[in-house]
């Protein structure tokens, strides 16, 4: 593949602003954070909302309202989250439902989800991150109802490797597009050997992007862009451009994703060459 799909992830849900004041809350917010992000490459935005004061917010009118801010200003391809911890299932899709984005993330399995600091020794985050394949499976029938995409975030080999009953049940159906998310604390270590592993688990003919958490983000995206793959960039997922310098908007991260895909002789698709290349 010549051409590159890079995803920004604008918000997250953990993340404040206490850690990194450039993450927008607002619709509006959101809204300018994506049209900074695809002005420098990216054809897909991945979106949690935020309430105002930077809380979760899983609403259906505050999907709305972002979908209104994204839309008026790029015809970037919108992707909204679907991850929640201690949400009943209906809440955590009703958004998809009614909104209807082009694409929704699928968390494909269960696990241990946590930040530590070896330095502090401390865990700043630890909770179980629940789906059971019955809420995965009413989630996909939402999305296939619905005439979204989804895409399926897996966070290890395992997560992988649960595409294959929905497949058989004829309810997952191609293209299968997998977010390869590598360096959270309960899922696989971010390693170029363990994203060569995971491609090689993906099902025949899927599409895929590598998550980077933190710093490790960039050596997988430069393993990503030499595979083939594409890649995800973005504030939910990393705040730094390098060591010690934080990127003050989503736009910066998408910017150094595209200059490595193009040093490496591969181009940032347009949200138009993207719907072709993902099929959707």
């Amino acid at each position: 593949m010549s051409k590159i799909v890079v995803s920004a992830a604008l918000t997250g849900v953990l993340a404040r602003r206490e850690q990194c004041p450039y993450i927008p809350y607002t619709p509006k917010e959101i809204g300018e954070e994506a049209k900074r992000a695809a002005d420098a490459g990216a054809a897909i935005v991945h979106i949690h909302a935020r309430a105002d004061d930077g809380g979760p917010d899983f609403s259906v009118e505050r999907y709305r309202e972002i979908l209104a801010e994204v839309r008026s200003r790029s015809e970037v391809i919108i992707n909204f989250s679907t991850g929640a911890v201690g949400l009943p299932a209906e809440e955590r899709i009703a958004h998809i439902r009614e909104v209807k984005p082009e694409m929704a993330a699928l968390n494909m399995g269960s696990m241990n989800y946590a930040i530590y600091s070896e330095r502090k020794k401390v865990f700043y985050q630890d909770f179980v991150f629940a789906n059971p394949f019955k809420d995965i499976r009413y989630f996909l029938e939402t999305m296939n109802k619905a005439g979204v995409r989804p895409e399926m975030e897996c966070f290890d080999t395992g997560h992988i490797a649960n595409s294959a009953p929905l497949i058989d049940l004829g309810i997952l159906n191609r293209p299968y597009q997998f977010s390869l998310i590598m360096g959270v604390l309960g899922g696989i270590p971010a390693s170029t050997e363990n994203l060569v592993h995971q491609v090689r688990s993906l099902p025949s003919g899927s599409i895929w992007q590598v998550i980077g958490i933190s710093l490790a983000q960039w050596r997988l995206v430069a393993a990503a862009i030499s595979m083939g793959g594409n890649v995800r960039v973005g504030l939910e997922d990393n705040f730094y451009l390098r060591e010690g310098l934080m990127a003050k908007s989503n736009g910066e991260l998408v910017e150094k994703a595209v200059r490595l895909a193009g040093e490496l002789g591969r181009e940032a698709a347009t949200p138009a060459e993207a719907r072709a290349l993902l099929q959707l």
